[in-house]
């Protein structure tokens, strides 16, 4: 039975979600109905179909009390648009319907498991928010509290863990048939630990072990875990509040961060052995993954930055979008990320130049526009190394954003000043690369209405970038500082 504050969202999306026209929007990346949207949750198969759940809140482009959005797709690339699955109408989620995951059920049902918010005064007179973990089942459509929730609470922390900070549940089901979620938590220290607990029914759950913590050294709160194995290793993702930078590794404020490791679920459970970040550039967040019938594991992320979600452009009906989906795999003891290959299928007419001599500035027949998908191979020529190599895209006489590599610094840089936003904030970011044999530097980029995403060296590397500039800004040229040679395969992105 429908809450009437979820049929009233519902009514909502329904009446001014098609007013938006779909070129307003990405071509490929997922955005919400209308209003508002932040973390990924619920991505997860479910009855030969890929869901896509995510914090929502239709009412305006802000931040406000969260529902649960929802789209399904059947390839990762076009998302249809369902009804709002979640609002926040129980004493138990009245302040927020928070992050979560689901899954599917042997009975055919899908279980979504969610962070309810209700605010309480404490000790001391202050409102705070007390965060519970919550169930809700449904059959892709429409999905019923559990009349038991909250099914863990503060008395299911462990010593020293905050029920104000406890959330983001990511669900899963073990070999051994019993269901385990990894979530957030903030211990004593006042920094960020994942907690793992398990449950025979999804009903009753059992506190297992601390899994893994900050202690102050990555970032405070660990918000928005997951928890799987990857060839051969296990893999942790989690996204710390309140970063400090570390080189050109990590960044202040809000990062994802990979830990990869053992697990050794009867001894000493996970086993940190690498820490790295998961993306880059300047707008990934809060990512999530599941499993595909085929084997692969995909991530998709909340693209945007909590720092710059002030600068959105005039009259703008929706906010936030999310990641291209990326086929995971770890290589060399690196997480390595590329764009699904379902992308590939919207590909249209190939522009290929090769051997091209950069020195300057130059302009090539056929590569321009802002749906595309292109692969730029960049070398020295000769002995002699470039100083610098740029890529120009989405540009115009006012508008560029650049891509730039430094050979003798081993850095990439994305900059996205003159993007067209006018808002001070972060607009640019380095980081590490490594070439490849003899000096060749490989990258894809993917380009969508409203963002550039770059893939470096088939993936060791990824950074996403938020732009709005307008979309007749098309043209892409390259430009050296010093004599390179440069190979360009251009797709143009197809979406009619």
């Amino acid at each position: 039975m429908k809450s009437e504050t979820l049929q009233k969202a519902r009514d909502f999306e329904a009446q001014y979600g098609p007013h938006i026209p779909d070129e307003e929007r990405p071509a490929f990346h997922a955005t919400p109905t209308i209003g508002w949207m932040n973390d990924p949750n619920g991505f997860s198969f479910y009855k030969g179909e890929y869901h896509l759940f995510y914090q929502y809140h239709p009412y305006s482009n802000e931040w406000g009390p969260m529902h649960w959005g929802h789209l399904k797709s059947k390839d990762f690339i076009r998302w249809e648009r369902l009804p709002a699955a979640l609002a926040p109408d129980t004493d138990y989620d009245g302040s927020g319907c928070f992050s979560g995951s689901a899954i599917e059920l042997p009975d055919g049902r899908q279980l979504i498991m969610y962070t309810g918010v209700r605010r309480e005064r404490n000790s001391e007179g202050f409102i705070h928010d007390v965060q519970t973990q919550c169930l809700a089942v449904g059959d892709g459509l429409d999905y019923e509290k559990y009349e038991g929730n909250p099914v863990l609470d503060a008395k299911n922390l462990p010593k020293g863990g905050s029920a104000v900070d406890f959330r983001d549940p990511k669900v899963w089901r073990g070999d051994d048939g019993a269901y385990y979620a990894v979530i957030g938590n903030r211990a004593s220290d006042n920094s960020g630990t994942i907690l793992l607990y398990r449950s025979e029914d999804t009903l009753n759950w059992e506190f297992v072990r601390i899994l893994d913590a900050s202690r102050n050294q990555y970032g405070k709160m660990w918000e928005c875990p997951d928890f799987f194995s990857l060839d051969g290793n296990q893999v942790l993702l989690t996204s710390p509040q309140e970063m400090v930078t570390v080189g050109l590794e990590f960044h202040a404020g809000h990062e994802s961060i990979c830990l990869i490791g053992d697990y050794e679920p009867q001894g000493k459970g996970f086993i940190r052995k690498q820490v790295q970040a998961v993306d880059y550039g300047l707008d990934f967040y809060a990512p999530q993954t599941l499993l595909t019938p085929d084997g692969r594991r995909i991530m998709i992320a909340w693209m945007q930055n909590w720092n710059t979600i002030g600068a959105k452009p005039d009259y703008c009906r929706w906010f936030g979008q999310m990641s291209v989906p990326r086929e995971l795999s770890v290589r060399d003891g690196r997480l390595f990320q590329m764009p699904v290959r379902e992308l590939e299928k919207y590909r249209g007419q190939l522009v290929t130049h090769r051997n091209i001599p950069v020195s300057g500035e130059v302009n090539l027949p056929g590569i321009c526009g802002r749906l595309v998908d292109m692969t730029v191979t960049i070398r020295p020529e000769g002995h002699d190394s470039y100083r610098w190599f740029r890529i120009h895209v989405a540009k115009d006489g006012e508008h560029d954003t650049i891509i730039r590599y430094r050979p003798d610094q081993g850095t990439l840089k994305l900059d996205r000043t003159r993007s067209g936003l006018p808002y001070d904030i972060v607009h640019t970011r380095s980081f590490l690369v490594r070439p490849l044999a003899n000096g060749e530097l490989k990258l894809r980029i993917i380009l969508d209405r409203f963002s550039v995403e770059v893939f470096v060296n088939d993936g060791e590397v990824a950074a996403s970038a938020v732009i709005y500039t307008r979309k007749e800004a098309d043209a892409i040229s390259f430009e050296a500082g010093g004599s390179a040679l440069m190979d360009v395969e251009k797709y143009e992105l197809l979406f009619e």
